[in-house]
């Protein structure tokens, strides 16, 4: 399985040689080549609903390890800002990636509002007063 190549030295803080030395560590974040990082932000981008968004957050999970949390920030939600998207700290992960998902996340709810007023829902937020 290809993995990917690593960061310019200086330029990344993704810890990959810690990750690569310790003995038993979880290497699934390091088949996420260049390629496949551009087909998961495409993907991430062209959501079809809440369901598509919570299946990709499994699989990302399942995958390459990527704890995903997305929920309305403190403050009011206003636009796809409003929302905290956070990526758990996960050695390997690249800083360049880490920025991405969440932008690209942010685009797809732009493109399909709708998911973006689920995710209100499901946290009571347009509920029944």
């Amino acid at each position: 399985m290809p993995i990917r190549p690593p960061c310019p030295p200086g330029v990344c803080t993704c810890g990959r040689e810690r990750l690569s030395d310790a003995p038993g560590a979880d290497l699934r974040i390091l088949c996420l080549t260049r390629q496949e990082e551009k087909r998961l932000l495409e993907r991430l981008e062209n959501l079809a609903d809440l369901a598509d968004l919570e299946h990709m957050q499994r699989r990302m999970f399942e995958q390459l390890g990527i704890r995903l949390e997305i929920a309305p920030s403190f403050n009011e939600v206003r636009s796809m800002r409003g929302f905290a998207i956070r990526i758990d700290e996960l050695p390997g992960l690249c800083r360049k990636t880490r920025q991405s998902i969440p932008a690209a996340i942010r685009r797809g709810l732009e493109k399909r509002p709708e998911i973006a007023y689920r995710l209100l829902d499901a946290h009571d937020l347009l509920g029944d007063a």
